[in-house]
């Protein structure tokens, strides 16, 4: 059986950590691990995802939950609640409803304090490592058996009816992810007509169909070049010389989203290697199933440019095209003869250098999965028997995630995101008397993940910014600062501050707390919005330069409401607590983001959410930063056009549903068949609460809270449904626990506002 292991470093001497791998949540293969009983469930899970795959295509996350609740022993005691037509919701029933969630939330809780989870989705995070291991020779010794055995259930779960694959669990099939997950099957033993269901057959037609890979978008040619099923002649150039440009052009890497710089980084590397992998008979076979014409026939310069019509969400602009024309025809055929050969060996050293430093203040984690395949294959390619590449391989764990659909790669783990709303949700429910030793866990898994350091070094050289008391996505060996993951994990720290630190732990060190401040006031731009990773200070028309052609808003950082708003709800707490500490700046962060955060709403009252979906989880995030700033339905005109957009989107059942496709067509689009969907529904709640509708018309709250506790299951769970997270508009990303965290902590709060009346006498009841 699979088990999951929490904050283990494990016996790898290419392995380190910077605070003795807490919030570390790796997963291993026990043959004798479990009970025939156990086995049973595991496999019935499993069967059960695999019936209903095409009705809920996020999974569960079932397996470590089996294994948690078996480990602490967890049994459901509190009654389960019901409410009927025409009853009311009683103090008593929503309370008992939210106890429920709160006691079976606890038991997920890790040892280490934090709340493990799933946050994958996107279809084209795996393949590639799978091609890489291949590549490298340690495919078997990296994915055995059994590893191999969940790799083909999580592509066979995921493939649509029509044979392909989509971006991500919900989307149409595309020819990139298609073609990816085709040459993972073959990799990993199957015949071209082989795979559960016909798998191969059925992807390969779906390819042929649509003219062959040539026309997979470029990050896919990219990827075949490497593994040998592409030309590079037939991929726009990604020169390495980039790295060498003067800091005041206007297109440098340090002006570009960190994400996109660090993914074009080790691509620019192995681009101006022109590294092709290993010509195996698998190769060859590839060549010939891929392609509808010879390979050797194919006219590389014309393809350049071709994408399948499934994978084109952001066309690249004339202005671009002729941008790679130019590079390929006239500067590419310079730079690789002598003696202009010199300058492009100088451009690899740079970049080389540039990959070990990124590598190095990530403990070989990288900023996401994609980043890192691309700088292990790099790092193998400089000595494929260097230390570099072994400390790759032995953070590959940190990434793999097991669950009912079968193994599937993280785009980045998300330890202190998760565990930051969790937190906040328990706190909501006001059962500290009850839940105290999990609220201190919590609170000393935050001060053990706070970075304590900035990147090492001449970092502003490399390009990275501050890092210091931030709060990354992942844990703190992965390094990277998270301008609102920062703010939720803070904001925590102090609510913990101003209770008995006999219960939830000694508070966290002011100087700690100042050096979180400094990161948020060091993120607002001149607009007053905040971005995420870096400072926004670069032109936003170097998105015309965006490169790939599935993502939209990749090539510089921007501001989101979400960060925004997080920002000033910490900062208001912070404020209460210490009034005096950079006041001036604080009240004038504030000021301007809420200008900010006013000034982007949409015309039908919502906010797009650029993390979330959609509308309604921006208009979350927006409601409560306006309403910490002391912004209400009467003084604010932004507030009362998000409650006129939320009331109107609530349906008969007295929840909210939106679908994805609010994401890329960036409009509203509600569920089809107007399905309602708890987590969106708890969004809403939790907006209209912040804006005071308890106050004018609490109706709404009592039918959405109604929809809460009937939608709770008999053990205290919640379902699964659609899928929720997203990023760069067009992929979405599952995160496992929003089913749990959101529920209850809508309940939470509806409690505290629509029944806080009872709340204040129970109180005065137990003060007397």
């Amino acid at each position: 059986m699979w088990r999951l292991k929490v904050a283990d470093g494990g016996n790898d001497p290419y392995i380190y950590s910077t605070n003795n791998f807490v919030g570390r949540q790796t997963w291993e293969f026990d043959p004798d691990c479990g009970t025939p009983e156990e086995r049973a469930e595991v496999e019935a899970a499993r069967e059960n995802f695999w019936k209903n795959r095409y009705q809920v295509k996020p999974n569960s996350d079932l397996l470590w939950r089996m294994q948690f609740l078996r480990e602490k022993n967890f049994k459901q005691i509190i009654p389960q609640v019901k409410i009927g037509d025409g009853e009311e919701i009683t103090y008593e029933i929503a309370k008992t409803a939210m106890r429920r969630g709160a006691h079976f939330f606890l038991a997920l809780q890790a040892s280490d304090g934090h709340w493990p989870a799933e946050s994958a989705g996107s279809l084209y995070f795996l393949p590639p490592l799978v091609m890489c291991l291949y590549i490298t020779g340690h495919l078997d010794d990296i994915f055995p058996g059994e590893y191999s055995k969940e790799i083909l259930r999580y592509l066979y779960c995921h493939q649509n009816e029509d044979g392909g694959w989509g971006l991500h669990i919900e989307g149409h099939s595309i020819m990139f992810c298609t073609t990816l997950s085709y040459i993972c099957m073959r990799i990993l033993g199957k015949g071209p007509d082989g795979g559960r269901d016909n798998a191969c057959t059925r992807a390969r037609k779906w390819i042929r169909d649509r003219g062959g890979a040539t026309s997979i978008p470029s990050w896919g040619k990219t990827w075949l070049s490497i593994f040998g099923l592409f030309d590079w002649l037939g991929t726009n150039p990604m020169p390495p010389e980039f790295w060498l440009f003067p800091s005041f052009l206007p297109v440098h890497p340090a002006k570009m989203w960190c994400f996109c710089r660090l993914v074009y980084m080790p691509m620019s590397y192995l681009y101006g290697k022109r590294f092709v992998g290993p010509i195996t008979p698998l190769v060859l076979e590839l060549r010939e199933e891929l392609f509808l014409q010879p390979y050797n026939e194919i006219n590389w310069m014309k393809v350049r440019h071709l994408c399948a019509k499934e994978d084109l969400y952001y066309p690249h602009p004339l202005i671009q095209d002729l941008m790679w024309d130019s590079l390929y025809i006239c500067t590419e055929p310079l730079l690789t003869r002598w003696p202009f050969n010199k300058l492009r060996q100088k451009a690899l050293e740079v970049t080389m250098k540039h990959i070990h430093y990124e590598d190095e203040n990530s403990r070989y984690i990288t900023i996401g999965c994609v980043e890192k395949v691309l700088c292990m294959l790099s790092c193998w390619v400089e000595d494929p028997n260097g230390d570099y590449f072994k400390k790759h391989l032995a953070r590959i764990p940190d990434y793999i995630w097991v669950a009912e659909d079968g193994i599937k790669m993280q785009g980045s783990t998300s330890q202190e995101w998760d565990t930051g709303f969790a937190l906040q949700a328990l706190l909501a429910c006001n059962m500290t008397d009850e839940i105290g030793p999990t609220l201190k866990k919590g609170h000393e898994f935050l001060k053990e993940s706070q970075v304590k350091d900035n990147p090492s070094g001449d970092f502003k050289s490399m390009y990275r910014h501050i890092s210091k008391g931030s709060w990354t996505f992942a844990d703190p060996d992965q390094g990277w600062e998270v301008s609102d993951c920062t703010a939720e994990c803070l904001k925590c720290c102090l609510l913990f501050s101003i209770m008995p630190p006999e219960i939830v732990g000694i508070k966290m060190e002011p100087e700690r707390i100042f050096d979180s401040i400094n990161i948020i006031l060091s993120l607002q731009s001149k607009n007053g919005g905040l971005s995420a990773w870096e400072p926004a200070s670069s032109s936003k028309w170097l998105e015309l330069l965006n490169p790939t052609e599935i993502f939209e808003n990749l090539v510089v950082e921007h501001e989101y409401v979400e960060c925004t708003a997080s920002a000033i709800q910490a900062l208001v707490l912070f404020k209460k607590l210490y009034p005096e500490h950079r006041k001036n700046e604080i009240d004038d962060f504030i000021a301007n983001a809420v200008r900010f955060i006013e000034e982007i709403q949409m015309p039908d009252g919502s906010w797009y959410g650029n993390w979330g979906v959609c509308f309604i989880y921006g208009s979350w995030f927006a409601l409560g930063g306006l309403a910490a700033a002391g912004k209400t339905y009467n003084n604010c005109l932004a507030i009362r056009k998000a409650v006129e957009f939320l009331l109107n989107s609530q349906f008969n059942d007295g929840g909210w549903g939106e679908s994805y496709i609010s994401c890329p067509a960036k409009k509203y689009t509600p569920l089809e068949g107007h399905r309602s969907n708890l987590v969106h529904t708890a969004w809403a709640l939790m907006g209209l609460l912040y804006s005071g509708q308890a106050e004018r018309d609490p109706t709404p709250l009592h039918r959405a809270a109604k929809l809460l506790i009937n939608s709770q299951m008999e053990d205290g769970d919640f379902p699964q449904q659609e899928i929720t997270g997203v990023y760069l508009k067009n992929c979405m990303l599952h995160y496992a626990t929003f089913r749990n965290t959101f529920p209850l902590w809508a309940l939470a709060e509806y409690i505290n506002g629509c029944h806080s009346h009872v709340i204040q006498s129970s109180m005065g009841e137990k003060l007397g």
